[in-house]
């Protein structure tokens, strides 16, 4: 990782106002939802910004996803140890953006890999891990684990299909109750 001083001006007030919107409510939310979906043997992180950052890099991100899926079928491999390589840890952090990618999360809940990684916006690693809840609520194949109130269920698709005589049924009626055209 290249040496990183202390941010100026625009650069230091763009980053204050990325920090403020930190939810430390939803950060505890989110520690119990992935503590109950994958169990006690995550542990539990220091609380705050930093304690949550370091807990989920740190391996707790890959078991999550791994945990929505069914045995056998994880996305992402988790190594006994983790690397201590910095390109192979961002690598592994960019596994889980794929995994949640491949789940349904859309590029616009994603976080940065840097955003987890050097801690730029966790205010965007909980965006994406909301999303990842609200799908797998919404998915309902019997993988999650938690309260469903914890997230908010995503819309879905109904889509209607007509026949053509509906169509033309359709196209008559709204003749019929529009009457003839109005002249200006």
């Amino acid at each position: 990782m290249a040496n990183k001083g202390p941010s100026y001006g625009m650069s230091c007030e763009a980053q204050s106002r990325i920090e403020k919107k930190y939810d430390e409510g939803l950060e505890e939310r989110l520690v119990e939802w992935i503590i109950v979906q994958y169990g006690p043997d995550v542990g539990c992180p220091d609380r705050g910004r930093l304690g949550f950052q370091l807990w989920l890099k740190n391996g707790v991100i890959h078991k999550l996803v791994n945990s929505l899926y069914p045995d056998g079928s994880t996305p992402v491999n988790l190594p006994e140890n983790l690397p201590s390589m910095v390109f192979k840890q961002m690598g592994q952090v960019a596994q889980f953006l794929k995994a949640a990618e491949d789940y349904g999360v859309t590029k616009t809940d994603m976080f940065q890999t840097v955003d987890l990684f050097e801690g730029k916006d966790m205010t965007a690693v909980q965006r994406t891990l909301m999303a990842l809840g609200s799908l797998a609520v919404t998915k309902n194949d019997g993988y999650y684990r938690g309260d469903a109130n914890w997230f908010m269920k995503k819309a879905q698709e109904h889509k209607r299909e007509f026949t053509d005589s509906q169509l033309q049924e359709e196209k008559h009626i709204r003749a019929a109750t529009e009457g003839p055209p109005r002249l200006a």
